[in-house]
């Protein structure tokens, strides 16, 4: 008796999502719970799981296809399977034909068989959903491309910058390296048309809404993180031996943020209508930037949050982030976001907002810069810092003054414990 492999429910608000890629192919032993097919929506990616240990026989809907909860997707045969057979189809194909074979069906494409063997094993740990589909369209091959990101992982930068080389097969034709301008031809002007992915698309929409419904105006600062990276310097091993995680600068914006937004709890508002929805909880989102695109997860009741739990948070947030594996309950709400433009570099910037709230803090990057103190002039770790607030319910004063007191707590950070 086989068993049909179905789309689960879908999260409340969303109505459909995209096959993205299929891990086994057709004939290929499965285990219970092993990932068989991932689908994204336009909010997060979803994993369907194999419901028994068997033999995915049948695929019913390819990459790239819109479906519906409920639908069929393929179908499993049960049965008994061994640790063994359940191999990487990669590492298989790998071990029973030269490299050259495998590289072949990864250019035929076969709609079915060759992306799944292809996209399995080594390249998923390597490019997450939107890359590896991006590769499959674009018929290249994974080993050929240098991740720039975290632990080698490929991005979809990666892969632009690489077709734009011209080191990939297109329509038939192969490319080594860009062919030289000269009298005889033409130097080759080569454009590539990709679809957004549900995720970006709905990052798109987001951000287009922000800026016609709220009236957004930012406000700066700069701070002097000498405090800050003195009791990093001083603490942060001991911190990290206790809590096996890094004491980072997060968790003091963080807290430094909630003590601001108590001052001035305006900020920690959203807007409905006509009327502003005080919250007397503080449920922070940190911008986390992925292969993807944008997510938002949310520290709920960070009030509460030690600062080892607030880092322990985020670098879970983040490693769940970039495999897709936040759900939607973690990505929904929030009351205020924090920003770190300055992992990329960025010196300044101006947040948007993410409505329905009424503020967002960007950090960015830190730089030595002569800073006057006490009349003479010093170099200090400095930071600017943006607010971008809704105009429509948040006063100039208001947010000049939470931006103040935030650079004040980060300032002299004992002022954080004892909340003055």
């Amino acid at each position: 008796m086989t068993i049909e492999i179905k789309v689960p429910q879908l999260p409340e608000s969303v109505s459909d999502a995209t096959l993205v890629s299929w891990h086994r192919a057709p004939g290929d032993p499965v285990r219970r719970d092993e990932k068989l097919v991932e689908l994204e929506t336009d909010k997060v990616v979803l994993e369907v799981p194999s419901p028994s240990d068997g033999v995915l026989r049948d695929i019913r809907v390819s990459d790239g296809a819109t479906v519906t909860a409920g639908d069929v997707l393929g179908v499993l045969e049960p049965a008994e399977v061994s640790a063994a057979s359940t191999e990487t189809p990669a590492a298989s194909v790998a071990a029973a034909e030269p490299p050259a074979a495998v590289e072949s069906a990864a250019i035929e494409g076969d709609a079915q068989q060759a992306p799944a063997a292809t996209v399995a094993g080594a390249t998923a740990e390597r490019a997450g959903p939107a890359v590896r589909r991006l590769m499959r369209e674009h018929d290249v091959d994974a080993a050929a491309v240098q991740g720039s990101g975290r632990g080698g992982r490929i991005t979809k930068s990666d892969v632009l910058a690489y077709i734009g080389r011209g080191s990939h097969t297109t329509a038939g034709l192969e490319y080594d390296e860009p062919v030289a301008a000269s009298s005889a031809q033409a130097p080759l002007r080569g454009e590539q048309r990709v679809p957004m992915s549900r995720l970006r698309a709905r990052i798109a929409e987001r951000l287009v809404q922000s800026q016609h419904s709220a009236a957004m105006l930012t406000t700066f600062n700069e701070v002097d993180l000498s405090a800050v990276m003195a009791a990093r310097a001083r603490y942060g091993a001991l911190f990290q031996r206790k809590h096996d995680v890094k004491l980072g600068f997060m968790s003091f914006f963080i807290t430094a943020s909630i003590e601001a937004l108590r001052r001035f709890p305006v900020l920690n508002a959203s807007v409905e209508n006509t009327d502003i929805i005080y919250h007397d909880y503080f449920d922070i989102g940190v911008a986390v930037s992925t292969d993807r695109g944008l997510v938002v997860p949310i520290l709920r009741n960070a009030e509460h949050l030690s600062y080892a739990e607030i880092e322990q948070s985020i670098v879970d947030f983040g490693a769940r982030a970039h495999s897709g594996e936040l759900g939607m309950e973690e990505l929904t709400g929030g009351t205020f976001t924090i920003t770190n433009g300055g992992v990329f570099g960025s010196l300044m910037s101006t947040p948007i907002i993410n409505p329905p709230q009424s503020g967002i803090l960007g950090m960015h990057t830190i730089q030595e810069r002569p800073v006057v103190v006490n009349g003479e002039v010093d170099v200090r770790p400095m930071m600017y810092l943006a607010l971008t607030y809704d105009h429509r319910i948040v006063d100039g004063r208001e947010a000049v003054q939470f931006l103040v007191a935030t650079k004040e707590l980060l300032e002299d950070p004992a002022r954080l414990l004892l909340q003055v």
